[in-house]
């Protein structure tokens, strides 16, 4: 697969990553490797990369907890003194071998440490590859307000074999199918299409759905790397999933949900917005409501979730001047950005979802 070239650096593909680190990261280069992984990804993914990545430079491992839960500036600092205890300097280089979740906080911590050192991501789940490792996103949450502290800045490539898919479970799998069902709703309506029937997908047919997936996203992202315009985009589904997902995570009697199984509710709620806002038709949200729920089924919510769940969302790093603004869709394959949405019309969409 050819790279894809994005704004300062490029994304490479299977063997093409390996080929990359041996040709880059040399002596002459960097002082020392540091590479980073949670618990799971140390077992599971880096014995792999380790036996494929060939360099003269010295390699240290640092290994953090797993999930999402972990994903704080209290990591980070553990973190910050590991890499301070073994001897990093400004010419180290951090390489984050994991899911979202590392390479948000591994970006982060590369990103701050000395004022920044240069990082890799290579992400080893769906849903890191088709969106958590591309575009320059980095950051923490903030107790359980997702993504609240961080900095937009870029690796020097990402590496995306999709050999680590096979360590994946089923449910991670289905997580990152969320991240691509919006990638074809916010821009791209054939995309979409090819998700109407999964029954037939093949490994192959897998891959070039990834593969367009970074190259929609790149696209949005190299047009607006600051998300001061059309990168809001993105965030469609986002609004309400962020604040689903963390409502789900500080609650001890819910079972924590997945990044795409909140951003999947929250796409569906979001378009049910759209419809009642008259920017989408019955027969379109009929349909994303029918493809996402036979995928990701239908989550319950009371009444006092769904009432804690608008009182998060009003917490969201992308409200301004206290109003929570959200993206919707136009149509299936276009997004419009900053549409206000009153309360009741959020309560009248989880109502319609649980319906």
């Amino acid at each position: 697969m050819q790279a894809i070239q994005s704004t300062g650096y490029s994304v490479y593909f299977n063997a093409d990553c390996y080929a990359f680190l041996r040709d880059n990261v040399t002596p002459e280069k960097y002082s020392k490797v540091f590479v980073l992984a949670d618990s799971n990804t140390s077992q599971l993914c880096l014995p792999n990369f380790l036996a494929q990545f060939a360099t003269l430079v010295e390699i240290e491992i640092l290994e953090i907890d797993a999930g999402e839960i972990n994903k704080t500036i209290e990591t980070c600092v553990q973190a910050w003194h590991a890499l301070t205890e073994m001897g990093a300097d400004r010419k180290s280089l951090l390489i984050n071998v994991g899911g979202g979740m590392v390479t948000d906080l591994g970006g982060f911590v590369a990103s701050t440490f000395k004022r920044g050192i240069d990082f890799i991501n290579v992400p080893t789940s769906l849903l890191a590859m088709v969106d958590a490792s591309v575009g320059g996103k980095t950051g923490v949450d903030l107790g359980t307000l997702k993504n609240q502290v961080g900095v937009i800045n870029t690796p020097i490539a990402v590496l995306i074999d999709v050999n680590y898919l096979n360590t994946l479970p089923q449910n991670q799998m289905r997580s990152g199918l969320a991240e691509m069902l919006k990638h074809g709703l916010i821009c791209n309506k054939a995309y979409w299409n090819q998700f109407l029937d999964l029954s037939g997908l093949t490994t192959d047919d897998l891959i070039e759905l990834i593969y367009t997936s970074v190259i929609i996203k790149n696209d949005i992202v190299s047009q607006d790397l600051n998300e001061k315009g059309l990168r809001k985009i993105l965030n469609f589904g986002h609004t309400l999933g962020h604040a689903i997902e963390s409502y789900f995570l500080e609650d001890p009697e819910k079972e924590e949900l997945l990044h795409g199984e909140a951003i999947a509710i929250g796409m569906v709620l979001e378009s049910y917005i759209s419809f009642k806002k008259d920017l989408l038709t019955l027969n379109e949200y009929a349909e994303i409501k029918e493809v996402i729920t036979s995928l990701f089924g239908v989550t319950h919510f009371s009444e006092s979730d769904i009432l804690n769940i608008i009182n998060i969302m009003s917490h969201d790093k992308k409200s301004e001047f206290g109003e929570v603004k959200f993206v919707l869709l136009k149509g299936i394959g276009k997004a419009v950005f900053n549409e206000p949405v009153k309360n009741d019309l959020i309560i009248n969409a989880f109502n319609n979802y649980l319906g």
